[in-house]
């Protein structure tokens, strides 16, 4: 027995104390959570990260995809405008819907936000190509009869609708995860770009007013999603519920809070937004 002893708590050299059963489980085993008994406590009192705050950037891509898509959605409902209106709206559209969504995305990157990057740097491109497109148009590098128009035949411009539908749509499902408000803001946008891709392919004026009638839909939404995320940041709690899978989430006042995720080795570091 004194020969076992001696192997499990060999001599220590100076200036070093002899390590705990838990941190041999925890040199032993890294990454592993709290399997071994006392290894959540000795996590939480040893582990020193440095973090760089991150703000929730879906609160300024939802605005600005909002409204991206307000405005072209609207005009392509013919609520407003004419054949001309692209070139005024072209700016802003390339600016706030498509740059500034676009930095969005990257931000929810390093947020760890799978869904989000999808959704805005898949938009924001998208609108960044939208803009540069009328741009051209609008300074005579780019042929006018070759632009888009609302009631004309464009197959090619249809084929920027349906790769963002199918995007869109993919992005809904995964929402489900996430909130129903994401989602069903995710699900107008991809019947829209359905709607619109049809109007641009057949043509039909009708599939093109519903498609824009959706976008404006996404609009309002987007703008409701924003608004939450936004003044969950600054009152510290839920005031507009957005359905979240978590039911804490969904109550006004309550805290949707997500806890240590200790799976991904890192404790204390919150995963998304």
């Amino acid at each position: 027995m004194a020969r076992r002893r001696e192997r499990a708590e060999p001599p220590m050299s100076s200036g070093r104390t002899a390590a705990t059963p838990a941190e041999g489980a925890a040199s032993a085993a890294p990454g592993r959570g709290a399997d071994v008994p006392g290894e959540h406590a000795l996590w939480e009192q040893r582990t020193r990260i440095s973090l760089q705050p991150v703000a929730a950037p879906s609160i300024l891509g939802l605005f600005g995809l909002a409204t991206a898509t307000m405005m072209v959605g609207a005009w392509q409902a013919d609520w407003y405008g004419t054949a001309l209106t692209p070139l005024a709206l072209w700016p802003l559209v390339l600016v706030l819907g498509g740059i500034a969504q676009l930095l969005a995305g990257m931000w929810a990157y390093r947020a760890r936000d799978g869904l989000a990057t999808a959704v805005h740097g898949a938009w924001g491109a998208f609108w960044v190509g939208w803009g540069l497109l009328f741009m051209l148009v609008s300074v005579g590098a780019y042929p006018a009869a070759l632009a888009p128009t609302l009631g004309a035949a464009n197959e090619g411009f249809a084929f920027w609708w349906i790769a963002m539908a199918v995007i869109s749509g993919l992005a809904a499902l995964a929402a489900l995860g996430v909130n129903l408000a994401m989602a069903l803001l995710l699900a107008c946008l991809a019947t829209g770009a359905g709607f619109t891709a049809a109007g641009f392919w057949a043509p039909s004026n009708w599939s093109l007013d519903v498609g824009g009638w959706l976008f404006v839909a996404a609009a309002v939404l987007a703008l409701f999603a924003a608004a939450a995320m936004m003044m969950e940041h600054t009152f510290g709690r839920t005031i507009l519920p957005t359905g979240r899978m978590r039911s804490g989430g969904n109550i006004p006042g309550g805290r949707g809070m997500r806890p240590l995720e200790y799976r991904h080795g890192e404790p204390g570091v919150k995963i998304g937004q």
